[in-house]
């Protein structure tokens, strides 16, 4: 690979409007992304229980630990590439890796073979929806920065929803195995073909911000404004900086009651006696409600600010996990997923837009992949947590402990958290 050039002879433009065309493509990119974390979210806690027979819930969960782990680093590895090499680079060698997974999951023979599947699809979604994330809030600057990732996270997880339904019905119709993956073989296909031949690059709209960026610099915050080396980003979001290490610790607790609701939720409505097919929509409710609701979420945050919808979204994510583990039938865990939905989209966008609105654009995008090395590191963490105490206790005690943890995390970010998004002007940190 060679490092990426930035033509600067012709001036770049940010804004939704001015880069709408390549904007909706890469919303559609996304879509197909989410798509391929879908095709298993009805599936494959099926599969471990009733094709390879995983009685222990931690060894069930393993899938989800290796995916969480290779996810985690590759998001970490993203931003650097992608500052290094150019966004598009990075996100057509996403898909490369995406192509075998379907297959690994239909051919599977053991359960090792499953874990290789998800070790791959983790690196995959790593590089494709970090770069996507990066590449849209490279286009449109930093005005309407929240309701560009409501609409990158909406894509992605109603992408989730619509094929968790989809392969739960064709489970339903045909078994767990070949149907419902051959939904994953055309994604990849597509993905790759639309990246490979449409998508371009926009590494220079970041360079134009960061232009735009410096002459606006006083000096008064050079550690936040000043070109840092990887250690220096690493240490202000993950700990120093208050806005985004309190995102960070907010997106690990989301994707670990994620983690939990993906390799768990389908065992426990499965106990209860109900059907692979309204499994499905159970599985699919969730991720639906929260892909719709970031349409409006993200919009939101620009609006009236960001740290108020993560606060209360954390806490609506701890209640809707009490409630799935307090019911027993299909009526309340609906409503349980709707909650947990609404949730999870207040706080998703707007965990993103916070590194946006506070890392420099000329360190943004490895801040955005340390964010996402975080948050996606809860998988792993869920898997874990989740399994461990599920075999100890039973799942409803799994369920309870993660309603806990995310109602602790979201007082952690009342109390951390100063308010990022200030119109007119741009964003002073809180003083430290």
């Amino acid at each position: 690979m060679t490092t990426a050039r930035t033509d600067h002879s012709s001036p770049l433009r940010l804004g939704l409007r001015a880069n709408l065309a390549q904007f909706s493509l890469l919303v559609a990119v996304n879509a197909l992304v989410g798509g391929m974390l879908g095709q298993e979210r009805t599936v494959l806690p099926l599969l471990a229980d009733q094709v390879f027979h995983l009685n222990a819930y931690t060894a069930g969960m393993t899938y989800i630990l290796a995916f969480g782990v290779a996810k985690a680093a590759t998001n970490y590895l993203a931003g650097t590439w992608s500052d290094r090499y150019g966004r598009k680079p990075v996100l057509v060698a996403g898909w490369l890796v995406a192509l075998p997974v379907p297959l690994l999951l239909i051919w599977a023979p053991s359960w090792w073979w499953v874990i290789v599947a998800n070790v791959l699809l983790g690196v995959s979604q790593g590089l494709t929806w970090s770069t996507t994330v990066i590449m849209k809030i490279d286009l449109v600057g930093p005005e309407r920065r929240g309701f560009a990732m409501g609409l990158n996270e909406a894509a992605g997880y109603g992408a989730v929803a619509a094929t968790a339904l989809a392969t739960g019905y064709l489970a339903a119709e045909h078994g767990l195995r070949p149907e419902p993956f051959y939904l994953g073989i055309a994604f990849a296909a597509l993905g790759l073909g639309l990246s490979t031949i449409f998508v371009h690059e926009t590494r220079g709209h970041a360079d134009a911000e960061a232009r735009a960026h410096k002459a606006k610099d006083d000096g008064s915050d050079a550690h936040l404004h000043a070109e840092l080396s990887q250690r220096e980003v690493f240490a202000q979001t993950s700990l120093r900086e208050p806005a985004l290490s309190a995102a960070c610790q907010a997106g690990m607790v989301n994707n670990l009651n994620d983690g939990l609701a993906w390799g768990l939720f389908p065992l426990l409505f499965a106990s209860a006696g109900l059907s692979v097919g309204r499994i499905g929509v159970l599985a699919a409710i969730y991720p639906a409600v929260w892909g719709l609701g970031q349409l409006g979420t993200g919009a939101l945050s620009d609006r009236i600010g960001r740290k108020s919808l993560i606060v209360g979204g954390m806490l609506t994510q701890a209640g809707a996990l009490g409630i799935v583990a307090a019911s027993d039938s299909f009526g309340p865990w609906a409503m349980g997923a709707v909650l947990l939905g609404a949730g999870t989209a207040m706080v998703y966008p707007t965990l993103l837009a916070v590194i946006g609105d506070v890392a420099h654009p000329a360190w943004r995008a490895r801040s955005v992949g340390i964010y996402r090395l975080w948050r996606d590191g809860g998988f792993a963490v869920g898997a874990v947590l989740s399994g461990v105490v599920a075999d100890l206790w039973g799942v409803r005690a799994s369920v309870w402990t993660v309603a806990a943890l995310t109602a602790v995390s979201g007082a952690l970010v009342f109390a951390r958290m100063y308010e990022t998004h200030r119109r007119p002007g741009p964003v002073s940190p809180a003083p430290r």
